[in-house]
């Protein structure tokens, strides 16, 4: 049973996860939604942003939707994830994260936000 309880937000967006070359510009349409995520490696130019931003063409993986972690995580804290991640990986979920400096992101399936609901609400954590 998880112990650590957490409050989370269901974003109300739609989200889509796309790839980029690694030496493309980061294009104006990923910054004009409320939430964006760049990740610059050496092989790819990832971008999370509201899937209605993304024009067609460009590789990407749609449908997500995001549960933010409520209030600022401290850099000590331990277990976080793990006690989101656990409870949906039990009921067959799969999941894309991403931390901020401030907190972090848990994206499921659009199909699957339902279930994940009810996954993390039975292991005591609040959504709202």
């Amino acid at each position: 049973m998880n112990t650590l309880r957490l409050s989370l937000i269901i974003l109300s967006d739609s989200f889509a996860v796309c790839r980029l070359r690694a030496d493309e510009d980061v294009p104006s349409w990923a910054f004009s939604g409320s939430f964006c995520s760049l990740t610059r490696a050496p092989d790819e130019l990832s971008i999370v942003c509201p899937q209605e931003l993304v024009p067609e063409g460009v590789q990407a993986v749609r449908g997500w939707r995001s549960l933010k972690v409520e209030g600022k995580l401290d850099f000590t804290l331990v277990g976080i994830l793990s006690s989101l991640t656990s409870s949906l990986a039990h009921v067959g979920i799969v999941v894309f994260v991403i931390s901020t400096y401030d907190t972090d992101y848990v994206f499921v399936k659009e199909s699957d936000l339902d279930r994940a609901v009810a996954a993390l609400r039975k292991a005591g954590h609040d959504l709202h």
